[in-house]
């Protein structure tokens, strides 16, 4: 048959093939596949399966290196999101994903879409999705335009999740110049199901109607997932109608009648129409199922005339979804999405020729061999090179930086980081979003990590997302280690078993050597931590060229974590809770100020070697500290994190704002360490646990080889007193509680007048 030009196309010339961010030499593959030259419809097709956004091409090799499998992992990557059993026949399904070009340029659209597009890859699992969580990175809040896209993305992600009904229960925010130009907007989905209910996204069946399900499709979205693998420029804001419009009350509808149809036995597979639309989903699915299919684009409903084939083939309109259903069975399909006010049509089926064909009617406008159109993608290994300016900050002696002269107070610089906006309470954005419909919520938004109860039984799930960019700037294998294992240490830190990891990694331009090199170091050190810990990566996303004319964002690997606490009765909070109990400190503090807080915060300094991490000591002390759980020993426990051990005591002092528990702590033992390095440098494998029985703790850390320490006692006095070498801290609760709880407040209530300025001149370059 073969496909041919169609009247009205525009003519393909170099011009219009680098406008569809194909090189010169992936267009001569895409005519060597074909044996022809490509319609228009073709190239578009290709232009967006061969984006960087979908087909992983700088990074399929790197990901190819972490561990994918254990018992538990009943779905690895390559499907919608991965899959992980709990027991008693129950199963997890969870990814992240990226929304950050679309947020940059239209804040709550890029991320309401976000968090409904990481919802549907979910439940087309066959799982009913129980909690959201979100990644956020911003520039600095003294800027207009960074607190007008920071209203934004948390009014998109609480609107539709809100709507929709889904629980947002944990999340992360930093604020750095380095995302001033370039925020990142991640969105986190963990679904529940039983584990005969997990269907995938494979086509097969020769005869099988393909059906489009849900909205129908409009002119909205084209070309985004080209727009994501793309830098941002002074013109991006001119690609606003690639960012897509969403419909949470269509959504929740398209959730109901998704797991309805997948339990019905109708289907055999269903997929999200996400990045690339109708293109990716048809062809993702055949290329598994290794079978042909065939679309007939005046088949599907759209909601405007006139639409070209390559509009329909490209549009990222919202909530839809591709189903292979079983021969026979499509009055069935219908009469389900009929019941929940949703259209679905017949407009193609899985064929014995191995062709990926597109149709208009009686025209063939594209036709690719086989299952090419996926496997052909090119893949590349660019040279990897580190940055010679980022080797000297690193060797930079930051110990010799002079300190501040109010730093002779060290209750001044707990305020000053307390009240940093990284650090201080996110309290202004998540009671933006429910955390606690679906009445399964245990511990939520403001903790070390989410608790979810699992339903019907006496167990529950930690949720976590994290990673400081910063240590992976500094020293990217190190960073990617810190990204898992801090988030290991979080869901620990609730009584939970890390599990496994979803990860979205967000870098710059990886032509860039020194891009590719930040890329290739961090998926390195992940690797390493997650086999350390044994927590295999089920799935998720990477997003490159995040950046702007100022430069790339900080390397941003971020992970989700999923844990499971087997008994409700184990679930442990960060706050102190009991006057007269003994603080306890598992780990060692260490002479390392390397990437701190401290020194961006009260230096303006990112420079120095970020800390370093022993993952067999990790491992130990997430042993330890879940069998002190388990022997009912430990009334509280908090990570160590950004801002060292003076913060995490001020966070567990101050954690329950109502219920508020003095500390009196002495660190004497560790006078031989400078008190800013051990009030305030990061070093990990740290966990604060308060307790009535401190000998049983010791005993069982000492049992796991993990240094634990007698630290101070939780006090009713309503003060934090820290003696640490020369230096002290003494400070009133009331006082650290408004700095920390107040700080974000106070910024994004400044001048309500240039939120309408930044939103009528949004152009990024104003940043």
């Amino acid at each position: 048959m073969g496909a041919a030009p169609r009247p009205g196309d525009p003519t393909i010339t170099p011009a219009l093939v680098a406008e569809h961010g194909l090189t010169p030499d992936e267009f001569e593959r895409l005519r060597a596949m074909l044996g022809r030259e490509p319609t228009f419809t073709e190239l578009g097709i290709v232009s967006a399966l061969w984006s960087e956004h979908c087909s992983y091409k700088h990074s399929r090799p790197l990901l190819r290196t972490l561990p994918t499998s254990a018992p538990w992992v009943l779905q690895g990557p390559g499907e919608n999101a991965g899959v992980i059993s709990v027991g008693e026949g129950l199963a997890v399904a969870f990814k992240i994903e990226s929304h950050n070009h679309p947020s940059a340029v239209e804040p709550y659209q890029g991320a309401a879409t976000g968090v409904g597009g990481i919802l549907r890859d979910v439940f087309t699992m066959g799982a009913r999705p129980v909690a959201l969580l979100n990644s956020l990175r911003f520039g600095s809040l003294d800027v207009p335009r960074v607190r007008y896209l920071l209203a934004g993305v948390v009014k998109g992600i609480g609107d539709y999740g809100n709507c929709v009904g889904v629980p947002t229960v944990a999340g992360e925010v930093v604020f750095d110049e380095a995302y001033e130009g370039n925020p990142l907007v991640n969105a986190m989905c963990v679904g529940l199901m039983r584990e005969d209910e997990l269907i995938r996204a494979v086509a097969e069946g020769v005869g099988n109607p393909i059906i489009a399900v849900g909205a129908r499709t409009g002119r909205d979205g084209i070309h985004g997932a080209s727009f994501a693998s793309e830098d941002l420029t002074e013109a991006s804001d001119a690609k606003r109608p690639r960012v897509q419009v969403g419909d949470p009350f269509t959504e929740k509808l398209l959730l109901e009648a998704s797991l309805e149809l997948i339990r019905s036995g109708h289907i055999v597979a269903i997929q999200d129409m996400g990045a690339a639309g109708l293109t990716s989903s048809s062809a993702e699915m055949a290329a598994r199922g290794d079978v042909g299919v065939t679309i007939d684009v005046t088949r599907v409903p759209v909601r405007e005339p006139g639409m070209t084939p390559y509009e329909i083939l490209l549009s990222e309109s919202q909530e839809r979804m591709l189903v292979v259903a079983r021969r026979g069975h499509e009055r069935a399909v219908v009469d389900v999405l009929r019941k929940w006010d949703l259209e679905a049509a017949v407009v193609g089926e899985v064929i014995a020729e191995p062709v990926y064909r597109v149709t208009e009617g009686a025209r063939v406008v594209a036709e690719f061999p086989g299952t090419r159109l996926v496997t052909d993608c090119p893949v590349y290994e660019p040279e990897a090179r580190e940055s010679e300016e980022i080797r000297k900050l690193r060797a930079r002696d930051v110990h010799a930086i002079p300190e501040h002269p109010e730093e002779r107070s060290a209750t001044w610089t707990l305020e000053r980081l307390l009240s940093s906006p990284t650090i201080a309470s996110k309290e202004w954005i998540f009671t933006q979003y429910d955390s606690t419909v679906r009445t399964g919520t245990v511990v939520g938004p403001g903790g070390d990590a989410a608790v979810i109860r699992l339903r019907g039984t006496e167990r529950a799930l930690a949720l976590k997302t994290d990673c400081n960019g910063r240590y992976v700037y500094l020293e990217p294998r190190t960073g990617g280690r810190i990204a898992v294992a801090e988030a290991a240490r979080n869901v620990a830190c609730t009584g939970a078993r890390p599990m496994a990891i979803t990860n979205c990694l967000n870098f710059g331009n990886p032509g860039r050597p020194e891009v590719f090199f930040q890329l290739r170091e961090a998926v390195a050190g992940m690797g390493e931590a997650c086999r350390a810990l044994d927590t295999p990566v089920t799935g998720g996303n990477v997003s490159l060229y995040n950046e702007n004319p100022a430069g790339a964002v900080y390397p941003t690997p971020v992970v989700g974590m999923v844990g499971l606490i087997e008994s409700l009765d184990h679930i442990t909070r960060m706050g102190f809770r009991q006057p007269g109990d003994t603080i306890v400190l598992l780990g060692d503090p260490t002479d390392e100020l390397g990437g701190s807080e401290y020194l961006s915060c009260i230096h303006g300094v990112v420079a120095g070697a970020p800390p370093s991490i022993d993952l067999a000591r990790e491992r130990a002390i997430i042993d330890a500290l879940l069998e002190a759980i388990r022997a009912g020993v430990v009334r509280s426990a908090h990570d160590c994190a950004e801002g060292g051990l003076a913060v995490a005591l001020a966070e567990c002092a101050i954690a329950d704002r109502e219920a508020m528990r003095g500390a009196t702590v002495d660190l004497a033992k560790w006078n031989a360490i400078p008190p800013r390095a051990l009030l305030f440098g990061e070093a990990q494998g740290r966990v604060v646990v308060s307790t009535g029985q401190p000998a049983r703790v010791i005993a069982i850390a000492k049992g796991h080889g993990v240094p634990a320490h007698e630290i101070g006692r939780v006090t009713q006095d309503a003060s934090l007193r820290i003696t640490a070498g020369d230096r002290a801290v003494d400070a009133a609760l009331t006082r650290l509680a408004g700095l920390y709880y107040d700080a974000i407040p106070a910024m994004m209530r400044r001048g309500p007048a240039e939120a309408a300025v930044a939103e009528q001149h949004p152009s990024i370059a104003t940043v």
